[in-house]
């Protein structure tokens, strides 16, 4: 990669060390240094789950309150993400990167030494500050640094990497609870950050200087509210069902303030978000489908520790083996899913990595009925959701890059991502109220058959997504990709 001597250049920031900009294979430095922060997110949100039992007796606190530590969380992130998206258009993505690093090292510290459950909340809230300014630049970065021949590919490393993350956060995460305590589940990210600093400062490129606009306080005044009572909302509807009053009164500010940020968004000469984007078929159909891919995958995440558990009778470490089927397969198709992306558009994959995930939940559905001799084919069923993820998430986020303008590859790289966190709330909120619901009752028959029961609605209404997710994807043919020649031509 290399940005023409001609091009302005954000002021302030370092250029990459030369030994290693000159590198043939450079790209490749500055896909590795982004997939640091992929990695270590991942792990941590993996993790974080595990920790709340310990907290729960540690603190000598209620469930509903060690809870905030996941949701507060979850809350902070979405809602920064287009904002720190957006910011660094105007100021910067290498500096908000290596920030972002910095900031979630700090609250990762904050947190191993919280001396108590408000102080721990509170940490929490600051390392999602640095989890969005790290989330909301990656995407804009790897595409930056592949450019069109070898977006997808980038793409499907950087997927893969967060898959890795996945798959190594509970395995890591139960290790370090029970030898070491769970202070060392953030201790453990105060390394890891800093070689994300070190590595990004001296190998990411500086950002080439956008057109200089004023940036949007009004629209952001509105727009972090509205999507933190969003996810609060779509977060109580999971834990007490979508017919609960309390959910009504962060329903009702999530849209009165999504309301008045719209209005702002279309007054402003230089908006927080260009709204225009949702009028391009292949950025609004990819941006909807990317979040079905991750209510599917995060709805069955939610859905399999339980029947391992109750119905199955399990261990845990023999649950979380199982479960690492779906993130290893999801780390071995995403690659593939990229590369083929470059070759032939992003159709292809797209359609082929939902069908994989609506063949996986249907197999799923009909083969947890309780029976071992029929997990193996449950196994099956996450060896297909997780390639049929890896399949889709690249070439995915490709087609929505590629519907942007160069400069708004940051806002729609933070809008990608918000996606990924609404379709994650989303999933887990269907999950919880179908399974809760059949759970409830469970009066005079045995309890696992009810947990069947919840776990088989809940995959066939997540199939069902599946299946509006392949409609989604086919209608994004005509998205643009290039020939060896770096010509753009009509994908598939």
């Amino acid at each position: 990669m290399k940005i023409p001597a001609s091009t302005p250049l954000v002021p302030g920031e370092p250029a990459p060390w030369p030994a290693v900009a000159r590198r043939a294979d450079y790209v490749w430095w500055v896909v590795g240094t982004v997939c640091i922060g992929a990695f270590m997110g991942q792990v941590d949100a993996s993790i974080a789950q595990l920790i709340l039992p310990s907290l729960e007796r540690d603190f000598q606190a209620s469930l509903g309150s060690v809870a905030w530590v996941a949701v507060g969380y979850l809350l902070v992130m979405a809602a920064m993400l287009p904002v720190f998206g957006r910011w660094a258009d105007l100021a910067g993505r290498k500096r908000l990167y290596c920030g972002g690093f910095l900031v979630f090292v700090l609250g990762s510290a904050g947190c191993g030494w919280a001396p108590d459950l408000s102080a721990l909340i509170a940490a929490r809230l600051v390392q999602a500050l640095g989890g969005a300014l790290l989330s909301a630049n990656s995407v804009a970065l790897i595409v930056a640094a592949a450019g069109p021949l070898r977006r997808g590919r980038a793409l499907g490393i950087q997927s893969a990497a967060q898959a890795l993350g996945l798959c190594v956060g509970p395995v890591l995460g139960g290790f370090l609870i029970d030898t070491l305590g769970w202070r060392w589940v953030f201790w453990i990210n105060v390394p890891v950050g800093a070689l994300g600093i070190f590595a990004g400062w001296i190998i990411l490129p500086q950002t080439p200087q956008g057109p200089r606009v004023p940036f949007d306080w009004a629209g952001t005044f509105w727009l972090v509210p509205g999507l933190a009572a969003l996810l609060l909302a779509v977060n109580e509807g999971g834990r007490k069902g979508f017919d609960s009053p309390w959910l009504w009164v962060p329903a009702a500010l999530a849209v009165t303030f999504l309301t008045a940020f719209v209005r702002q968004e279309r007054r402003t000469q230089y908006p927080l978000l260009n709204l225009s984007l949702a009028r391009n078929p292949i950025f609004a159909a990819g941006c909807v489908a990317g979040l079905i891919s991750y209510a599917i995958l995060f709805g069955a995440f939610l859905l399999l520790p339980f029947l391992f558990s109750r119905v199955y009778h399990l261990p845990a470490w023999e649950s979380g083996l199982r479960l690492a089927v779906i993130p290893v397969a999801l780390a071995l198709g995403a690659p593939v899913g990229g590369a083929w992306s470059d070759r032939r558009g992003s159709r292809g994959p797209t359609l082929t990595g939902m069908v994989g995930l609506g063949l996986g939940l249907v197999v799923l559905a009909l083969s947890l009925n309780g029976s071992p001799e029929d997990l193996p084919w449950a196994m099956a069923g996450l060896v297909l959701l997780g390639a049929g993820q890896g399949f889709f998430i690249a070439p995915n986020n490709s087609s929505v890059l590629s519907a942007a303008g160069p400069s708004e590859t940051g806002e729609a790289g933070g809008l990608v991502n918000l996606m990924r966190s609404l379709g994650m709330s989303l999933g887990v909120s269907l999950a919880a109220v179908f399974l809760g619901s059949h759970v409830a009752s469970a009066v005079g028959t045995p309890a696992s058959e009810h947990w069947i029961a919840g776990s088989r609605h809940a995959c066939w209404v997540l199939a069902g997504l599946a299946l509006a997710g392949w409609g989604l994807s086919w209608v994004r043919a005509g998205d643009p990709v290039r020939g060896k020649d770096g010509a753009e031509r009509s994908g598939g």
